[in-house]
């Protein structure tokens, strides 16, 4: 699956693709694999409610206004609850685990 969507993030405009895992409308728990072509990544925004992101493929850095924290494969990042951004380092996919507010 990663692959797959690594495919579609290096086709994109955006450099990015999402496929949701688990969850959605109507469930508090919600799991999106998110792949990044290198060089791109996903603007400032608002955390969504609690959040995890599991590495499974690449290089990537989380800015936060408390600091920068840079992942590879196999880490596993929790997302502090203030405004932030990801950068693909490298070609990457991440596990998005968020559990709503």
């Amino acid at each position: 699956m990663a692959d797959e969507q690594l495919t579609s993030a290096k086709a994109a405009s955006s450099g990015r693709s999402a496929h949701t895992v688990y969850g959605g409308r109507g469930h508090m728990l919600r799991q999106t694999l998110l792949a990044l072509a290198a060089g791109h990544g996903l603007d400032e925004h608002e955390s969504p409610g609690e959040a995890t992101l599991l590495v499974l493929r690449g290089r990537v850095r989380l800015n936060a206004v408390s600091g920068a924290v840079d992942g590879i494969a196999g880490d596993h990042i929790a997302i502090p609850a203030e405004r932030h951004s990801l950068s693909a380092l490298e070609d990457s996919a991440v596990m998005l685990t968020v559990v709503a507010k």
